[in-house]
């Protein structure tokens, strides 16, 4: 079985995040991290290729400097990382991102792709299913649990309100939610291994794929603008009447 995770590098969690307001685009200058949700998706991909004697490998649309991080995940237990960097990539949107993918899986011919269910800067959580629509193939989504024996993959999905079993028959693309075991620690043979791998890198022009044609909707930025800064708030002094001045704000903004 051939496995792929969709691998994305984005900036540090708990590091400064700015936007640049002529591009409209986060400010990727500073720290960057292999993103938590990957990360367990790697995890899951690997504890799928343990039990069917699959291999895994990572699929990426990154810049060339997303290597260490991409690494990372080699040194995890991956075999191998197809990237696509290209210029032409620079602020790409869903529909793109999902057809270069989608273009990915399509030219390595995976058994299963593995994505996380929300990456932590877009957060929008719509690439999985789209790169699914894309290649005709089933999407579970926003799983708890999964499991592949033979040709089906079977998992849970849990919400507030309810919990799905789901079945789909093999090739398919799921996501996962931090339900999932956190990723392994690289050991040293994995880390000395990732070094020294040699990573697939491509272009738009590998894939047949070319950025400006808008023939797919695309979403581009039209324009971008600092957040207001916030009003400062309303104070109250306890002069004996402040349970009185809560409850009559309160009411006044409707939460009562």
């Amino acid at each position: 079985m051939r496995i792929a995770v969709l691998f994305k590098e984005v900036p540090d969690t708990y590091g400064e995040r700015e936007l640049n307001l002529e591009t409209g685009l986060a400010v990727r200058t500073g720290d960057n991290v292999a993103d938590e949700a990957v990360e367990r998706a790697v995890e899951a991909a690997l504890t799928i290729a343990e039990a069917t004697g699959g291999e895994v490998e990572l699929l990426s649309v990154a810049p060339a400097s997303a290597d260490a991080n991409i690494r990372k995940g080699i040194a995890m237990g991956a075999e191998n990382a197809h990237i696509v960097s290209d210029d032409s990539l620079i602020g790409a949107d869903f529909t793109l991102t999902a057809e270069v993918l989608a273009a990915l899986v399509r030219r390595e011919e995976y058994d299963l792709v593995v994505a996380g269910n929300v990456s932590s800067d877009g957060a929008g959580g719509v690439i999985p299913t789209m790169v699914a629509e894309l290649l005709d193939w089933p999407a579970l989504t926003n799983l708890t649990k999964v499991e592949v024996a033979g040709s089906t993959v079977t998992a849970t999905r849990a919400s507030d309100g309810a919990t799905m079993e789901l079945s789909a028959e093999l090739p398919a693309v799921i996501s996962v939610t931090d339900a999932f075991p956190d990723a392994r620690f690289p050991n040293f043979k994995g880390l000395m291994a990732a070094k020294k791998k040699e990573l697939d890198t491509l272009t738009l022009a590998d894939l047949g794929i070319d950025a400006n044609d808008f023939a797919p909707a695309r979403a581009i930025v039209v324009e971008a603008s600092q957040r207001p800064p916030r009003e400062a708030g309303t104070l109250i002094h306890d002069d004996g009447t402040a349970a009185t001045q809560i409850a009559d704000f309160l009411a006044e903004k409707k939460f009562i």
